[in-house]
């Protein structure tokens, strides 16, 4: 079995790219799956799921009120159940078997046992603007400054989400068995160097 894990910074591309490599590779998908998923299990609303995996949540409390920490408390302790019912999932999604591409999730630490390729994508801040701008809703109106603050804000999340599940640094490099800034790139012409690459580690270390 073949397993791919992407990291990503958001607006990178990487979603994209792991959507084609998976096609390319004819490897099963899987993504916003996983939050259905946890959604079923938990009996919870899918964008809530979402919303909560993803750190958002306890970033709305303000502390210095009466009766917040409570809701803090009530927030993070939800949040941990989620996390372990995702880490559930995803390992759920290993035992199957099949090769498979794993978008996010922290799925590379959960995974680890199973030896995945791991790959972290990565870009430039106006590459990233670019793509968030071309992929934004009718209704969304970001200026640059606001842009680059929802980015930071997400990549914080991730990173955060990392250190508390495995202690260790979201996008350090020697982390991944490839790094790919798509700065400049047209996806689609990354995808089959990124799977002949792939193809090469797991050869190498099956």
């Amino acid at each position: 079995m073949r397993i791919i894990t992407i990291s990503r910074e958001f607006g990178s591309g990487g979603r994209e790219l792991g959507k084609r490599l998976a096609d390319l590779l004819g490897f099963d998908y899987y993504d916003s799956e996983i939050i259905a998923a946890v959604s079923e299990s938990s009996g919870l609303d899918a964008n809530y799921v979402q919303h909560t995996l993803d750190n958002h949540g306890w970033q709305e409390f303000p502390v210095t009120f009466g009766g917040t920490m409570h809701s803090v408390a009530y927030v993070q302790a939800s949040r941990i159940e989620l996390l372990v019912q995702q880490k559930k999932v995803i390992e759920q999604i290993a035992e199957i078997g099949k090769n498979c591409v794993i978008i996010g999730r922290n799925a590379d630490v959960i995974l680890k046992d199973y030896k995945p390729f791991k790959l972290f994508v990565c870009a430039e801040t106006e590459a990233k603007m670019q793509r968030c701008r071309a992929r934004a809703r009718e209704d969304e109106h970001l200026s640059d400054k606001q842009l680059i603050r929802k980015m930071k804000e997400i990549d914080k999340g991730r990173a955060r989400t990392r250190d508390f599940l495995s202690g260790t640094a979201w996008g350090q490099r020697d982390a991944y068995q490839l790094t790919v800034n798509t700065s400049g790139w047209d996806i689609k012409k990354l995808v089959p160097v990124v799977a002949a690459f792939a193809n090469s580690w797991f050869a190498e270390n099956e």
